[in-house]
C-alpha cells in the first residue's frame, strides 16, 4: 500500500523546516512552501522534528505475554531454565504465537518502529508453531510495519535432535535469516553447531544472526571461531553476532584483535544495552567500522515483565550504557536504533532523502537529546507515506 501526502512545517533531525512532499509512498521533494498535487492530503507537521523510522532490530515476536494475565516469574537463574520454562508452558499460558505477535507489532508500530526483525522459536514440542504464527502476522500487518523472521533454536540445535531439520523446514517455509545459540554453553558442541546453521546459509544463500550470550573469554572463543567460518565461507557482511557480551570484557588484549577482524569481515553486532550483563561499547565499534544495532529482545514474556516495544526508549537505554551525554552522543544512540539498524538489516531506500521510502515518525521536540531523554508520547508514524499511528493510537485494532 502507498499513499502521498504533504507533510508542512516539519524538521529533519531538527533542523531547519521544511515541507516535505511524499508521492506514491516515498519521499519526493523537500524544501519551503511546496505545492500540494491536486488530491494529496496536507498534514500540519506544528515544527515537529521529523526522522526515518524506528528500527527494532532484534526481538522475538512468538513470545510476548502482552494481553494474557499476569505471569508470575519463579523461574530459576541459569539460562537454561529460563529456555525450558518456556517452552514446557507456552500451551499452558496461550501464548498463541499469532496473536501475540500482532499485539506486539501494533504496539511497536504506534510507537514508531516501521521494521523489525524478529527471532521465532523453533524446536521439537512445537515446531514450527511460532514461524506459522508470526507468518501470519507478517502478512497481515504489512501496512503498518515490515518484519522479518530468524528461525531460532531456542531450546538448542545439537542438545534436541530433531531440531536441525525442522529449522531446514523453517527456512523452506519462508524465514528470511538462519538463527544460532550460544555453541559452547547450549549446544556444548560449537564446531558442530556452527557447521549446522552456516550450513543452512550456504544451502539457502541466506544471513546468519546468532545469539551469542557467553562471557568473558568462552564468548570470545566462540566469537572467533564465527569470525572463521565468516571468512572461509565468504559470507563478508552477512552476519550479525546478538548479544555479544564478551565485547564488554574490559580486556583489549582480548577485544581489540576481534574488533578489528569483525570492521574486516563486517559482521554486524546488536545490542540491547543491557544493565545487567557487559556490553558492546557502541562507540568503539563505530569508530572501528562496525555496524551496530539494537533492539527491545523480549517484551513482557516469561523471562522478564519489562519492556514497551519503545525504540527510542531503548535509544535512551543506548545512552545511558555507553555514558552518552553530549548532544551529539545521544544522536549517535538515536541513529543505532534507526540508520544503524537499517544498515544491519539491509533496509533497501531507508532514510530522509528524497527517493527514499516515506516511512517516518514526527516528535514533538526541541532537538534530537530532548527527544530521547523524555521520549514524547505525541508522535505522529507514517509507513509509506499512510499515517498509520497517532498519539500512541493506531490504525489497527490488536486481536
Amino acid at each position: 500500500m502507498t499513499a502521498s501526502l504533504l507533510l508542512r512545517n516539519v524538521r529533519p533531525y531538527a533542523g531547519k523546516a521544511v515541507d516535505l512532499l511524499i508521492e506514491n509512498g516515498k519521499i519526493a521533494q523537500l524544501g519551503t512552501n511546496l505545492s500540494a498535487p491536486a488530491g494529496v492530503a496536507i498534514e500540519d507537521g506544528k515544527g515537529d522534528i521529523v526522522i526515518p523510522g524506528l528500527v527494532e532490530a532484534h526481538t522475538h515476536l512468538d513470545k510476548s505475554l502482552l494481553g494474557l494475565p499476569w505471569y508470575t516469574n519463579e523461574v530459576g537463574p541459569k539460562l537454561l531454565d529460563k529456555i525450558d520454562n518456556e517452552r514446557e508452558n507456552k500451551k499452558r499460558l496461550d501464548i498463541n504465537p499469532e496473536r501475540q505477535s500482532a499485539r506486539q507489532s501494533i504496539l511497536s508500530s504506534l510507537k514508531g518502529t516501521t521494521h523489525i526483525r524478529s527471532h521465532v522459536d523453533v524446536d521439537t514440542e512445537h515446531g514450527l508453531w511460532g514461524v506459522e504464527g508470526v507468518m501470519q502476522t507478517r502478512d497481515a500487518y504489512r501496512d503498518i510495519v515490515d518484519i522479518e523472521l530468524v528461525a531460532f533454536p531456542q531450546s538448542g540445535l545439537l542438545r534436541r535432535p530433531g531440531t536441525l531439520e525442522l529449522m531446514d523446514q523453517a527456512m523452506q517455509a519462508g524465514c528470511e535469516i538462519v538463527g544460532g545459540l550460544d555453541p559452547c554453553t547450549i549446544d556444548r558442541d560449537p564446531k558442530g553447531h556452527l557447521d549446522a546453521v552456516f550450513g543452512l546459509c550456504q544451502r539457502y544463500g541466506k544471513p546468519l544472526d546468532i545469539h551469542l550470550h557467553e562471557p568473558g573469554e568462552v564468548g570470545a572463543f566462540s566469537l572467533d571461531l564465527i569470525i572463521e567460518r565468516t571468512r572461509v565461507l565468504g559470507m563478508t557482511g552477512k552476519v550479525t553476532v546478538s548479544h555479544a557480551f564478551c565485547l564488554g570484557t574490559p580486556d583489549p588484549a582480548l577485544i581489540d584483535p576481534l574488533i578489528e577482524e569483525l570492521a574486516e569481515l563486517d559482521i554486524a553486532i546488536m545490542t540491547t544495552a543491557p544493565a545487567s550483563r557487559p556490553a558492546p561499547p557502541v562507540k568503539k565499534l563505530l569508530q572501528a567500522g562496525v555496524r551496530i544495532c539494537s533492539g527491545s529482545d523480549g517484551i513482557r514474556d516469561t523471562w522478564s515483565p519489562y519492556g514497551n516495544a519503545d525504540m527510542l526508549e531503548r535509544a535512551m537505554f543506548v545512552g545511558l550504557r555507553n555514558n552518552f551525554r553530549r548532544d551529539d552522543e545521544v544522536r549517535l544512540a538515536l541513529d543505532v536504533c534507526t540508520i544503524e539498524g537499517a544498515k544491519v538489516m539491509e533496509i533497501e531506500d531507508y532514510g530522509l532523502e528524497v527517493g527514499c521510502v516515506a516511512d517516518l515518525v514526527l516528535l514533538p521536540a526541541e532537538s534530537i537529546a530532548e527527544a530521547v531523554a523524555t521520549r514524547p508520547p505525541q508522535r505522529r508514524v507514517i509507513k509509506r507515506g499512510k499515517i498509520v499511528a497517532r498519539d500512541g493510537v493506531s490504525i489497527r485494532t490488536a486481536p
